[in-house]
């Protein structure tokens, strides 16, 4: 009970944190909740909600106010613009983003100069990606670590238990979903992507 107790307020302030920046960037860019709400499609009252820490946007809702507000991914995340040609991740230190059912941690992609985004995916159960599919550049490599995962990619659905893996071109439209009873954790790697682009940015629906 105390583990979930202290996840819970880890969680609560991450959502907090997500709250802040996604307020400073809108109002850094001078960008009403109606505008916003109108380039990414996502309603005012959502929004509303979400700038005010009471509810998490899921990922793909993320990236879709991401290039609505013309910044790239990593500027949600809170990292920094720099990227670098080694990076040390201390397990303390990743950076995250809260879901409505989970949460989403980099582990040193956003500030890699490389071709490669690792992330660790951790949902609770019944949560997903969102309702819009993704589609992006390069490959996706994925690793259940936990629970079971379902991912579904250009209509076909695959079911990974533990140690299960999958590997697929990301151009590809696909989703994902908690499909197990109890918690999920999973190794997402993003790579072999144009090195002008940022497939976190690209999931977009």
């Amino acid at each position: 009970m105390e583990e979930n107790a202290e996840q819970a307020s880890r969680k609560a302030g991450l959502v907090l944190e997500l709250a802040e920046r996604l307020r400073g960037l809108r109002e850094e860019r001078r960008i009403s909740l109606r505008e916003l709400g109108r380039r990414s499609g996502v309603s005012v009252n959502t929004l509303s909600l979400m700038e005010r820490g009471v509810t998490s946007p899921s990922v793909s809702t993320l990236y879709r106010l991401a290039d609505a507000l013309g910044v790239p991914i990593s500027a949600v995340f809170g990292s920094p613009q720099r990227k670098e040609h080694v990076v040390f991740r201390p397990a303390s230190q990743r950076t995250a983003l809260p879901l409505p059912a989970g949460t989403w941690e980099g582990l040193g992609g956003e500030e890699f100069v490389g071709r490669v985004q690792p992330f660790m995916l951790t949902l609770e159960a019944g949560g997903d990606s969102g309702t819009s599919p993704m589609l992006h550049t390069g490959h996706e490599f994925v690793l259940c670590l936990q629970g079971r995962l379902e991912y579904e990619v250009e209509g076909r659905r695959f079911a990974l238990g533990l140690g299960d893996s999958l590997l697929f071109a990301a151009r590809q439209r696909h989703t994902w979903r908690n499909s197990g009873p109890g918690p999920m954790q999973a190794l997402i790697l993003l790579a072999g992507f144009e090195e002008y682009e940022d497939p976190m940015g690209l999931h977009t629906s």
